[in-house]
Formats: structure tokens, sequence, C-alpha cells
């Protein structure tokens, strides 16, 4: 992903920064997908792992990257308290 994009793009929910989640946020996330245990904001089970994602600069919402294009719907987010 571009970073000088990353600079620009904000959560739509809470207008925080944006940055690419690390490998342990992602290892976390794929583990709760694989699990089942993981929902958007819509209550859907996300079932596709992911390559990639933006956390917001408080670490609470992802976004999913979908072919390096951030996916930054509300309805799409996850919601990080999940993992618990």
């Amino acid at each position: 992903m571009d970073k000088k994009l990353l600079t620009v793009l904000h959560c739509p929910i809470t207008h925080k920064g944006l940055a690419l989640a690390n490998a342990k946020t992602l290892k976390a996330v794929n583990e709760a997908i694989a699990a089942g245990k993981l929902s958007n904001q819509e209550g859907q089970t996300v079932r596709e792992p992911l390559a990639e994602a933006l956390v917001t600069d408080d670490g609470k919402v992802l976004y999913p990257v979908a072919d390096g294009i951030p996916v930054l719907l509300s309805s799409e987010s996850i919601n990080m308290e999940q993992l618990g």
C-alpha cells in the first residue's frame, strides 16, 4: 500500500488516522476468522482471511484491504474488541 495514501486516509466512523495492521494483529484477526468468531459491523461473519488490513490509531477498528485497495466502508469494518 502506498505510504502517501496512508497519510490522507482516515476512519469514516471515528475520523482517526489509519495505519497498516502489523503481523501480530493480522495473525490474531485471521485466527478469529478461522474459528468463525469475527463479524463485521453489519453482523456478518467474516469468512476470508486478510492478507492486509488498516487499523485506526487507537487500535479499535480494522478495515480490510482487498487487492491493495482499502475497503473503508463502515459496514465492512471490524470492531477489534471482539478479539478481547
